[in-house]
């Protein structure tokens, strides 16, 4: 194994338009490689190093559908479940149709939620949010937080198409249900510990120290506030330039919610050691894993699974998972599989090489589509 492709790689982003990077490789369960480049704080000239702490984002649907997965192992549900049996609040469900609101002829299903084809979205400046922050205090206990959203139509029946949304969220809650535990006790308990790996829900003051700074990118054709459009769009090669915010994740509405789509924090070598116990099978039969990067959407559906780094990918249980080479241009087998963050975290899983990646930046507007692709593209060429 040859690493100085991806270590070159790396050094080339950082100076384009990523402030600073991480990455580890993991190959039959041991670390292979790992380099960071650039900087934390671009302004002071503060290096990136091996130890900060990163908002993963969307990287938390991993860990989400993992353990519901893990859930499903033991028999506790089937994926043809209505999630009304489990949360009641959903059980008479609206839809928008043409300026309409009619009464859902279909239930969400289980399955409905890991594939992204609830008819949920992703919209937080809503009503629901409203009642859940009065109902809770502002503290946004997870469950409350999404019984609360069951009150709100949906932009169409469960089952029509894939829309990326909310619904981890309430995979979540779910799994509190479920498990009769708070999702990040959960998450602790049957991830992290047995992957020795840190993560949290919530930073302290003191942990919120060791965060690495958060940027955009703001293109020079203008800019967006909108951490999900800015993750699904094509990487836009004209200029631009880093702006430095304090935000925070938006995702994170107060101390008591997990969200399931967007909440954890770790650093990257703890996020790397979970993907490769995932990769390992230490964390679920590798039989569920391969149900987990089966593609789950009929023709109709992949339609609106139209991300341009998502060419020759369809979508099995929460991941991506590689269903044609020749399309995705990818050396990789088939059914690698993953996800990524809006600030540019990226997952590469291998069953087939025993292989798993994982990238770190902290960096909205992420550059996903250019990023990603190479990534998995250098990774095989090194091996």
């Amino acid at each position: 194994m040859d690493f100085t492709n991806l270590k070159n790689f790396m050094d080339h982003l950082t100076s384009w338009r990523v402030p600073g990077n991480i990455v580890y490789v993991f190959k039959d369960n041991k670390k292979v490689f790992e380099y960071c480049s650039g900087y934390d704080n671009v302004d002071l000239k503060t290096p990136m190093t091996f130890d900060k702490t990163f908002y993963m984002y969307s990287c938390t649907k991993i860990i989400t559908t993992l353990c519901a997965l893990q859930l499903y192992e033991k028999g506790e549900f089937l994926l043809t479940d209505p999630l009304c049996d489990y949360i009641p609040e959903f059980k008479e469900m609206f839809y928008k149709n043409d300026g309409e609101i009619l009464p859902c002829k279909k239930t969400i299903t289980i399955r409905d939620l890991f594939t992204m084809s609830s008819g949920l979205n992703y919209e937080t400046d809503t009503e629901a949010f409203v009642e859940a922050k009065r109902i809770t205090d502002g503290k946004f206990d997870t469950l409350e937080t999404i019984k609360c959203l069951a009150k709100m139509p949906l932009d169409f029946e469960p089952g029509e198409r894939w829309q990326y949304s909310l619904s981890h969220d309430v995979l979540a809650a779910f799994v509190e249900v479920v498990s009769g535990m708070k999702f990040r006790d959960y998450v602790t308990e049957n991830v992290l510990k047995p992957a020795g790996a840190y993560g949290t829900f919530a930073l302290t003051e003191e942990q919120k120290k060791n965060l690495a700074t958060l940027y955009w990118f703001i293109s020079d054709d203008g800019e967006t506030s909108d951490v999900i459009a800015a993750q699904s769009s094509n990487t836009n090669m004209n200029g631009g330039y880093l702006r430095k915010t304090d935000e925070g994740n938006c995702f994170i509405f107060g101390e008591n919610y997990d969200s399931g789509g967007a909440g954890i924090i770790s650093t990257a070598l703890d996020f790397a050691k979970i993907t490769s116990a995932i990769v390992n099978g230490d964390l679920l039969n590798k039989n569920t894993v391969n149900l987990w990067r089966t593609n789950q959407l009929t023709k109709e559906q992949l339609v609106n699974y139209n991300w341009g780094q998502l060419l020759g990918y369809g979508y099995g249980l929460g991941v991506r998972t590689l269903t044609d080479k020749a399309l995705a241009g990818s050396p990789g087998p088939l059914g690698e599989f993953g996800w990524c963050g809006a600030a540019g975290a990226i997952s590469i899983m291998d069953l087939d090489n025993n292989v798993s990646l994982f990238y770190c930046q902290h960096l909205l507007n992420n550059q996903e589509a250019y990023i990603q692709p190479r990534l998995r593209n250098i990774l095989y060429g090194c091996l």
